[in-house]
């Protein structure tokens, strides 16, 4: 008899998620048939830019997520300069980046340590106080030294994370939402002791990320290593590329591009044209029309809407369910060819924080002391742009237009849970998520730990996603309550 699991809310994520499964025998083992993933805020930052300056929506959108604003500063400061046909100095677009690394930085640790590890060990007798019991205990779950270990490197991980902010608000003026970026790069200047003061930070986090960061991920794997088959979803990555590395946007660490269905280092690999990507709200909670590119996209409420189950649309690419993230970006950047999978994606995390580290020591060097590094640009009315990046969690996306006055006409923001917790689009083709869930054994009813290592695996960030929370919306028939400890 199918039976139905429903957490509502997940926790460990950032926001509001309910994920409710439909469970039954599939070859003798209890599986998930079908997923709903409900994102259940609205915040409407679309419709709150509208007719401000549009420098103003660089502080705004920041208010979006507070774990990535960094992202959301770079996506308007790129798509408004995108509008203006604005290049800024050199030593702004380094400073833009080794700030919003900084912020990939702590946001990767933020997920191994403190969102997505306490999934597969038990801390019982390490960690008996609130938040963390009640709690899932499960049979598989990692005991003994090994988790007394790990639970150690929490605690040292948040210090790393600490650091990782001091580090980026060095050039961002403060953290987690940095004030110095704007349309034309960032206001902080360069000088030898700040130059110094964030090497020295960076060193550490290295060392960090080299020594315990990657070692630990790797212990977790070797000890379930089936999860290197659960979680697989659409098996299509898709990334806008992220960190330029010259002044055109040519050439990124980590690029533009999709893979569908890869099975090896470059392979499927295509270029991306954005004018194919179109938002479709079959299912979600707008009146909205359906289809429509985000450059020309609306957001008209309708929280009634029969048969819609989520705040988050449902975006396609050529009507085609894709997945962002870093696993997406490793694949279509050619630095991973494991697989795609919940462990996947926690190991291009990990590989990927690497990666943007070690890259920073270079931007670094590259920073003239002195130099300008902002030019403000002249506003033009009647204008629109793209603004294309990636946030930790995956692909993120502003696109922008002004008015006749060159206040904001429109402001549509895409990101990357948009991508993955998407709802069904209206062809029924479930999200990135749901079709991850889709398949995933559940050994214990009771206790789904399953579910939350393929949910966890995403990082989702429904702040990001369903940009005002109604008191009388949360249901009571919660089927699976889970504690606050997972």
């Amino acid at each position: 008899m199918p039976a139905t699991i429903k957490i509502d809310p997940v926790t460990r994520i950032e926001g509001h998620l309910s994920i409710e499964v439909t469970v039954d025998k599939v070859d003798g083992q209890d599986k998930v048939i079908s997923a709903q993933s409900s994102g259940t805020m609205f915040r409407g930052f679309e419709s709150i830019l509208q007719g401000h300056h549009p420098f103003d929506a660089v502080q705004i959108t920041q208010r979006v997520c507070g774990v990535c604003p960094v992202s959301h500063a770079m996506a308007s400061s790129n798509a408004w300069e995108k509008t203006f046909a604005f290049t800024p100095p050199t030593n702004g677009r380094v400073m833009r980046n080794l700030v919003l690394g900084a912020n990939f930085i702590q946001s990767h640790i933020l997920h191994f340590y403190h969102l997505c590890a306490l999934d597969y060990i038990n801390t019982t007798g390490i960690l008996d106080i609130a938040p963390w019991s009640n709690r899932y205990v499960t049979p598989d779950m990692v005991t003994g030294g090994v988790a007394s270990t790990l639970v150690g490197h929490y605690v040292q991980a948040l210090e790393m994370r600490r650091k990782a902010h001091q580090m980026g608000a060095i050039f961002g003026g403060k953290l987690p939402c940095c004030a110095s970026f704007a349309p034309g790069g960032c206001t902080e200047v360069a000088t030898t002791a700040n130059v110094a003061a964030f090497r020295t930070l960076l060193n550490q986090l290295r060392s960090f990320i080299d020594n315990t960061f990657i070692p630990d991920v790797l212990a977790v794997a070797g000890l379930f290593p089936e999860y290197y088959e659960i979680g697989q979803g659409c098996r299509n990555m898709i990334a806008y590329g992220v960190f330029e590395l010259n002044s055109t946007g040519t050439s990124k660490l980590l690029r533009m591009g999709k893979c569908e269905n890869p099975t090896s280092a470059n392979s499927n690999y295509a270029a991306l044209d954005v004018t194919k990507i179109a938002e479709y709200v079959g299912y979600s909670k707008y009146s909205s029309p359906s289809g429509l590119n985000p450059a020309a996209g609306q957001t008209t409420v309708n929280s009634t809407k029969p048969g819609a189950y989520s705040w988050i649309k449902a975006p396609r690419y050529e009507n085609k369910v894709f997945e962002a993230g870093p696993l997406a970006r490793m694949w279509v950047n050619g630095d991973y060819n494991r697989g795609v999978s919940a462990l996947d994606r926690i190991a291009a995390r990990a590989l990927e924080t690497k990666k943007i580290a070690d890259a920073m020591d270079g931007w670094l060097t590259s920073l003239t002391t002195g130099a300008a590094s902002y030019s403000k640009p002249a506003i033009v009315a009647n204008a629109s742009g793209i603004g294309l990046t990636e946030a930790p969690r995956g692909a993120l996306g502003h696109w922008v237009a002004t008015n006749s006055a060159g206040n904001i006409a429109r402001y549509q923001i895409l990101t990357p849970t948009g991508w993955n917790a998407s709802p069904m689009d209206d062809t029924g083709q479930n999200g990135a998520i749901e079709q991850a869930l889709i398949g995933t054994p559940v050994n214990d009813m009771t206790q789904p730990i399953e579910l939350l290592r393929v949910i966890h695996s995403f990082d989702p960030c429904l702040a990001c996603a369903v940009h005002m929370l109604r008191p009388d919306s949360k249901k009571a028939e919660v089927i699976v309550p889970v504690p606050c400890g997972v």
